[in-house]
């Protein structure tokens, strides 16, 4: 095996070979670690999925930290292979990952124990045995990589490989830390800005979305599987609705409803009755204050939410609770914090895609999304006039074109600094080689 991986090692295809690897390894990892640390609150429910799978529910109190410390290592790792920084230890490093994550995945396509894997986050959703396969063939990158990465230099050299990880661990930072105090940067879920969560008669026909524009997932023992509305799968052969999401992401303004034109959204009261269109009837300026874990909300964010409900009146707007929690968890919230807003239910699941944070805020008029923030990253709640202007201080695409420029500079910096001697020596002798 040395032998051949000696006669082979300085052959134009297989170092081209090589580059690819690079390239193609390392770019999977950054786009994987990049997704996952845009939404944080994504990984963190993910990992709870999985700790809840397993039976390790007492791990709980760490699903956030292990869900953002994945996203930096993947891409802190992708970035490395890619510009062959820490040739030998790098791919190491991605073998010992993927041999953690493989049979990870292997146990969710086999029980479907977990319905989607994570893996980039909402961004790409595989299947499971379509996440096996990318494994796969990721470990077969990786070996490659492990045999024949040396044979090329690295983009850096090695006095300042170091700071090339500190920058990309620099920049998921900052990315994660926007996604998880305000909202996402980039917002890859079926509920942009924009969307219009009821179906009304004035609704422009060409925005709508079509049926086709939805994937729906059914299980079948155990597992669970993917259609488009053109091939569903017979329920009287034993398959089941789950639910649905959005096919692909609307860019601009686009208006989303459901499938055949109905409510993209479903609200209902104690007793278990729709009351969406009551709730988000046509004209009206609402707040819906989104509280996916009641009772992990705390009395100090009681007295935000009130401050918001005051302006809110003041402005005519509804501010409208939405929970999955029990009625007897509500009842004990309103008691708690005085809550003089009405509280419905929703789905948890429906419910953490709208929006992310606990609690977060959603200012909807005539139906559509205007802004959505967490609580907390919200400023002077006490200026009704403001209302619907509260979301103008966020934007996420001028803050994601900021820190990537940022980062791109110090990337080039680093190269000129490392790399420039290099052309000063090559011009040198070649300039003394031209007067000889």
């Amino acid at each position: 095996m040395k032998t051949v991986i000696n006669a082979v090692k300085y052959e134009t295809w297989c170092r081209v070979l090589t580059l690819l690897m690079r390239l193609v390894v390392g770019g999977l990892f950054i786009f994987s670690g990049f997704t996952k640390a845009v939404d944080p609150w994504g990984g963190y429910y993910k990992v709870g999925d999985y700790l809840t799978a397993m039976g390790m529910e007492h791990l709980s109190g760490t699903a956030l930290l292990l869900a953002v410390a994945l996203a930096a290592l993947e891409f802190m790792l992708g970035v490395a292979i890619a510009v062959g920084a820490y040739r030998r230890s790098a791919p190491v490093l991605g073998l010992v990952l993927m041999a953690v994550l493989t049979p990870v995945t292997v146990w969710i396509a086999v029980t479907g124990a977990v319905g989607d894997c994570g893996c980039f986050g909402d961004a790409l959703h595989l299947s499971g045995w379509a996440t096996v396969g990318k494994n796969v063939l990721l470990i077969l990158g990786l070996v490659w990589l492990l045999l024949f990465n040396k044979t090329l230099r690295g983009v850096y050299g090695p006095a300042v490989q170091w700071m090339v990880m500190a920058a990309s661990f620099a920049l998921v930072m900052a990315v994660a830390y926007y996604g998880y105090f305000t909202q996402p940067l980039i917002d890859y879920r079926p509920y942009p800005v924009g969307t219009r969560l009821v179906a009304t008669d004035g609704a422009d026909a060409s925005q709508e979305a079509s049926e086709d524009d939805f994937i729906l997932v059914y299980s079948k023992d155990g597992q669970e599987r993917e259609f488009t509305i053109d091939s569903l799968p017979d329920e009287e052969d034993g398959w089941e609705f789950v639910t649905r999401y959005h096919a692909r992401r609307p860019s601009g303004k686009v208006i989303m409803q459901g499938a055949g034109g109905g409510n993209a959204i479903a609200i209902m009261d104690e007793e278990g009755n729709d009351i969406t269109l009551d709730v988000l009837a046509d004209s009206r300026r609402t707040v819906l204050l989104l509280l996916p874990d009641l009772p992990q909300v705390g009395v100090v964010n009681s007295f935000a939410i009130n401050e918001l409900n005051d302006a809110a009146l003041v402005a005519e707007a509804d501010v409208i609770g939405l929970t999955p929690a029990t009625p007897q968890q509500v009842e004990q919230w309103q008691d708690l914090s005085m809550a003089s807003y009405p509280i419905h239910y929703m789905d948890d699941s429906e419910l953490k895609m709208i929006a992310r944070g606990n609690p977060a805020v959603v200012y909807v008029e005539d139906g559509v999304i205007k802004w959505k923030r967490t609580l907390g990253s919200l400023e002077n709640v006490q200026q009704p006039a403001e209302l619907s202007a509260m979301g103008d201080d966020w934007d996420a695409g001028a803050i994601i074109t900021r820190l990537m420029t940022a980062y791109l500079v110090a990337m080039l910096a680093l190269l000129a600094i490392n790399r420039t001697h290099l052309l000063v020596r090559y011009f040198y002798y070649k300039r003394h080689k031209n007067k000889k």
